[in-house]
């Protein structure tokens, strides 16, 4: 299994291991936080016990002060119980701290004492401390005062409730304590302070010892609750549990999506196949008209990647420019839901720039909650299908074009088979003329001429009529050395008169040395007639200026005759279109004549055909091969 697998397999892990590194934290924070609450309440503690420590100093350096004053106010007089109990210090000192106020002399005798020792011998167990001061040169006052009177007298009433205030030695023995019953705590047990009591204390007004080594300590009674551990613990104790039992939830979860996500994968990539293989393309869009998905067959069909064109909007870039105000209209007709349900036929335009017909068929597209969010279209390429449809259509019409060019051979031959025989009566008659006259002697030349000249049209008629029978007849053109100037000649001469009636200006252009071509001199000057004509008909849509040039030029092995005029030109019609048969720009024609024009030509390996002329107007043109026994022999000089 890859790492990915694995990772992935794995991730139901992650809130199991993100809750353990937040529990971890949050066990940190109540560390750090413990930490900094001790080692503020330390430092509270270290404050309270030197502010206490200077506070009892100072309630002792006070007491010292008014033992001075007393000692100077009994200089002088005479020692005496009675002068002690009378002086208004000693009472003040009884009622403040002081046990008993002695006065010794310079042996250190008691002179007198207030009160007496065996009156307040059980005024204070303990302990009891000293304070002395000289009354002159040979006597001493020693006041007497007991350390855990100082202590509760000295020590504020907040501070005593809030720690137990002892005076200790350096072997851990109390020496007086601000509580009735003192009791040292267990080492460790609670916090604690101890700070050195400077200064001496006397401990014996005789010997003067003094408790060096005393010191002050507080003792918090009640530390500080942190609520912060237990809660970590609560946190560690349920948080944990719950957060196992949900990745248990979770990894679960994930299993059943990750089982459904391969189905739908699957499902998806059986779904994908499928449309793609499929010969329909399909399209889905919004209300909007924006493309929501599209096959592969609709992108083959446009030319296009589904990149390109998924999120697209009208106007699509498969729409004929040509078209687009039609097809964005009936765009919008399908969107509002119009669309025929029988499907309906466009033209699209693939990538290429080639056309192509489709037939579309439209259907909503419905969400998961069974509400319409757009259309559905389905798409077929009918572009082979109505081409073979155009091409049975134009084999349709070939064949019925055949069946009537074969009548109209037919009538052709029959009527040029029924115009042979008048025309031989009319040769008949008019050489009898001809002889009856010269018998008579009648010397008429007018006459004569007309005659001669009756005979030889009836003569070229036969023989138009003979080619275009055995041409009807499918009998090969006879190809036969001739003048293709001569032939051009006598087609313009037949035409000129006409021509001057319509007031058309026939021009012609012949190169010289112009070889012979092996042609049939008859059918070639039909064609030369034919389009010289058509030319003449083209130019009656102009007023004036009328003119039609009749040229020939040599290009290599072929003769080239053109029929220029400056008329309205082709109008975009293609040569093949103009030959087609049956089809004129003529309302009065039979669209035959370019068509058998062609015909003539290409059977003689000539070719046929037509542009728009350089000056306006149309250039018909035909090609002939030269004859090959004359070829390079000019017929004129």
């Amino acid at each position: 299994m890859s790492v990915r697998g694995v990772l992935t397999r794995s991730l139901w892990l992650a809130p199991l291991g993100l809750s353990l590194v937040f529990v971890l934290g949050v066990l940190g924070w109540v560390r750090a936080n413990e930490a900094d609450e001790q080692e503020q309440e330390r430092q509270t503690l270290i404050s309270d016990a030197l502010s206490t420590e200077a506070q009892l100093r100072d309630r002792i350096d006070e007491e010292q002060a008014h033992l001075r004053q007393l000692a100077a106010a009994l200089v002088g007089e005479r020692p005496s119980e009675a002068a002690l109990a009378a002086h208004p210090e000693v009472n003040a000192g009884l009622r403040r701290l002081w046990l008993s106020v002695t006065w010794l002399d310079a042996r250190n005798r008691v002179l007198a004492e207030v009160p007496d020792s065996s009156e307040a011998g059980g005024a204070e167990d303990g302990l009891s401390l000293h304070l002395t001061a000289r009354v002159g040169r040979d006597g001493v006052l020693v006041v007497r005062y007991a350390p855990a009177l100082l202590l509760r007298r000295g020590v504020p009433w907040w501070l005593s409730r809030k720690y137990d205030v002892q005076l200790v030695d350096s072997g851990d023995q109390v020496i007086a304590s601000a509580t009735d019953s003192p009791m040292r705590a267990a080492q460790g047990s609670r916090p604690s302070y101890r700070v050195a009591l400077t200064g001496p204390l006397r401990a014996s007004p005789l010997t003067q010892a003094a408790l060096t080594d005393a010191a002050l300590e507080l003792t918090l009674r009640e530390p500080t609750f942190n609520g912060a551990r237990s809660l970590g613990w609560v946190l560690v104790a349920g948080f944990l549990p719950l957060i196992a039992a949900a990745s248990l939830l979770m990894r679960r979860q994930m299993r059943q999506v990750q089982r459904a996500e391969v189905a739908g994968r699957t499902e998806a990539a059986w779904r994908r196949a499928m449309e793609d293989s499929a010969l329909v393309a399909l399209r889905a869009r919004d209300f909007d008209g924006r493309l929501l998905y599209v096959n592969r067959t609709f992108c083959d069909m446009v030319g296009l990647p589904a990149e390109q064109l998924v999120g697209l909007l009208p106007p699509m870039p498969y729409w004929p420019p040509d078209a687009l105000a039609e097809v964005a209209e009936r765009n919008r007709r399908n969107l509002a839901g119009h669309a025929p349900r029988e499907g309906y036929e466009a033209q699209w335009r693939h990538s290429s720039g080639r056309v192509v017909d489709v037939m579309v068929f439209e259907s909503p597209l419905v969400d998961a909650g069974g509400r319409q969010i757009g259309w559905m279209g389905s798409i077929l390429d009918v572009t082979e299908r109505k081409r073979l449809e155009e091409r049975e259509r134009r084999q349709v019409e070939t064949l019925a074009h055949n069946a009537r060019l074969t009548m109209l051979g037919e009538v052709a031959s029959t009527l040029a088979h029924e115009l042979n025989q008048p025309l031989t009566a009319i040769a008949s008659y008019n050489a009898g003329i001809a002889n009856s006259l010269v018998k008579l002697g009648v010397q008429d030349d007018l006459v004569a001429g007309a005659l001669k000249r009756l005979g030889q049209q009836a003569e070229h008629a036969g023989r138009i009529v003979a080619r275009i029978r055995e041409f009807l007849t499918r009998r090969e053109p006879r190809h036969e050395p001739c003048d293709l100037h001569e032939v051009i000649t006598a087609a313009v001469e037949l035409l000129r008169r006409d021509c001057q009636r319509r007031r058309v200006a026939l021009d012609v252009a012949l190169a010289q040395g112009v070889p012979a071509v092996l042609a049939d001199a008859v059918l070639i000057e039909q064609v030369v007639i034919n389009l010289v004509r058509n030319a003449a008909d083209a130019l009656q849509a102009r007023e004036t200026g009328r003119r039609i040039t009749v040229s020939s030029r040599v290009a290599g092995d072929f003769v080239r005759v053109a029929v220029q005029d400056n008329g309205p030109g082709l109008q975009g019609v293609r040569v093949e279109q103009l030959c087609a048969p049956f089809y004129s720009t003529k309302s009065e024609g039979m669209g035959m004549g370019l068509a058998i024009c062609r015909s003539i030509i290409e059977a003689h390996q000539g070719v046929l055909d037509a542009e728009e002329a350089p000056g306006g107007g149309a250039l018909f043109s035909f090609s002939l091969p030269l004859s090959r026994e004359t070829s390079g022999e000019p017929l004129h000089g």
